[in-house]
């Protein structure tokens, strides 16, 4: 018979929160077939007549009916006629568990491959999903015009209909292709067409994908130093000796790339904004770039991930606009320029590499999401996308001055503000002697996001530091978090 304990689990599935979405009959059946899967109810035990069930649970007949016609149809209980329902006779339904401890799996005894197992260890790029100081590299999206998105992508889905919902094309629609070709080659002096432009969901996997497709495990790659966390990841995760090459205040030395001992097929850097000392490459050294790349048949892979906001003069033609070679590899994205959740970002590739990519690409993720290509092409081809970037752009140059004053009168016995001339984050060197580590740490127990400079680097030497966004945080919130960490260096340097 039904023990008084089997009767409350029914209850108390009833009232149960993760059950509440189901109606009553689910409920009955769910909690019903769990005791059967514990093994609180055995093979051939006798279940409660339906009206007996009914009248216990205080609910009508039908609704225990349903429930029990249910676990037969799954194949939980038999019903005889006459003789009520049972518990089914399935062996394996009824095989032993292996008692849980309750503590963390091992994860020495979790089997990965050797790729998966690496992918594991870096950790994944992880982005901080509700904004706070000083996170870098995330936009403001309380002032995106929504109503106007909402409206542009209304028009699509009457426009397009059920095409609108269909796949896309794995390089991308013809109509996003072409408006992006289209901006990139009057505001950042590149030399694209809609062919070889290839649509992704961002810049991250668009370096992953290079370095899939470009390079072998064991291979060389020339990288800045210090450099952006998720390009040393990806390079790590596929196997490459990442080869560092020093920065200064113009960008990567690309004298010391050419007299190093070591080869390399790719170089990967960030030279509209560097990441993360936000210094520009040099025209001389980009022309440079190009020539070292030709002689050496190398690829070089240019992130321009934030290159809209530039601060002080206009910004550099891109190296993809000067290489007449064709040896560069443009990287763009619009979730640091509109919002993260748009998830498309670009490469504009050299015409042999169009296909590979594009093959590459498809054993990924198949295609970026149709509707939002459209919308996004109607966006910039209706002027929308220059109009807001003007305007995103004075405000984040007025946050970053507020941000460099904010560290010079409070800060100014711990850090010093190192101003870039674009970009969304501002990097500060630690002039006390104090570890990053705990900094970060108490920071982070106060809602604040510091990232180390000097886990940025690779080898020695390291400039110790932090890396501050400024972009998605209004003067008020960045002035109290600086009040915050003010307090923190106080208490660790007193």
């Amino acid at each position: 018979m039904f023990k008084h304990s089997q009767f409350e689990s029914v209850k108390a599935a009833l009232m149960h929160p993760d059950y509440a979405k189901y109606p009553l009959y689910l409920r009955i059946q769910r909690a019903l077939r769990q005791l059967i899967l514990d093994g609180e109810l055995p093979a051939n035990h006798p279940l409660p007549a339906s009206r007996a069930l009914a009248v216990s649970l205080n609910v009508s007949r039908d609704t225990v009916e349903n429930a029990y016609s249910l676990l037969h149809a799954e194949g939980y209980i038999e019903r005889q006629v006459g003789s009520g329902s049972f518990v089914a006779e399935v062996p394996l339904l009824h095989k032993p568990k292996r008692k849980t401890t309750g503590r963390p799996v091992d994860q020495a005894s979790i089997q990965l491959s050797k790729r998966g197992q690496k992918i594991f260890n870096n950790e994944g790029v992880r982005e901080t999903l509700t904004p706070r100081p000083f996170a870098p590299g995330i936009p403001e999206t309380r002032l995106f015009p929504l109503s106007l998105w909402a409206r542009l992508e209304r028009q699509v889905i009457r426009d397009y209909q059920f095409k609108a919902l269909q796949h896309s094309d794995p390089q991308g629609t013809k109509e996003l292709r072409r408006a992006i070709a289209h901006y990139v080659n009057i505001e950042r002096g590149a030399h694209a067409t809609p062919e070889r432009i290839l649509i992704l969901t961002s810049s991250q996997q668009a370096i992953a994908l290079c370095a899939q497709v470009l390079l072998d495990e064991g291979d060389n790659i020339f990288t800045e130093n210090p450099l952006y966390q998720g390009a040393r990841k990806a390079f790590n995760t596929a196997g490459l000796t990442s080869i560092p090459i020093p920065v200064d205040q113009q960008g990567m030395r690309v004298d010391l790339l050419k007299q190093h001992p070591s080869s390399a097929k790719v170089i990967s850097l960030t030279p509209s904004h560097q990441y993360p000392t936000g210094a520009t490459l040099s025209l001389e050294r980009r022309l440079e770039l190009i020539e070292w790349a030709e002689q050496n048949q190398a690829w070089i892979i240019e992130d321009d991930y934030d290159s809209e906001f530039h601060y002080a003069g206009k910004p550099t033609a891109c190296v993809q606009g000067l290489d007449a070679y064709q040896r560069t590899i443009y990287i763009g994205t619009f979730t640091k320029s509109l919002f993260p959740s748009v998830r498309i970002g670009y490469m504009i590739l050299p015409m042999q590499l169009v296909a590979p990519m594009t093959t590459a690409r498809t054993l990924q993720d198949g295609h970026t999401a149709t509707i939002s290509q459209l919308t996004l092409a109607r966006f910039i081809e209706n002027g929308h996308f220059g109009a807001y970037i003007r305007q995103m752009r004075q405000i984040y140059a007025k946050r970053l001055i507020t941000l460099e004053q904010l560290v010079r009168t409070h800060l100014k016995n711990f850090i010093e503000p190192m101003p870039p001339l674009g970009g969304m984050q501002m990097p500060c060197v630690l002039i006390d002697r104090v570890s990053e580590d705990v900094i970060i740490e108490q920071a982070k127990q106060q809602g604040i996001t510091l990232i180390s400079l000097s886990s940025l680097y690779i080898g020695t030497p390291k400039q110790a530091g932090f890396l501050l966004g400024f972009a998605a945080y209004t003067e008020r919130e960045m002035e109290l978090a600086i009040q915050v960490i003010r307090k923190i260096f106080i208490e660790n340097t007193g």
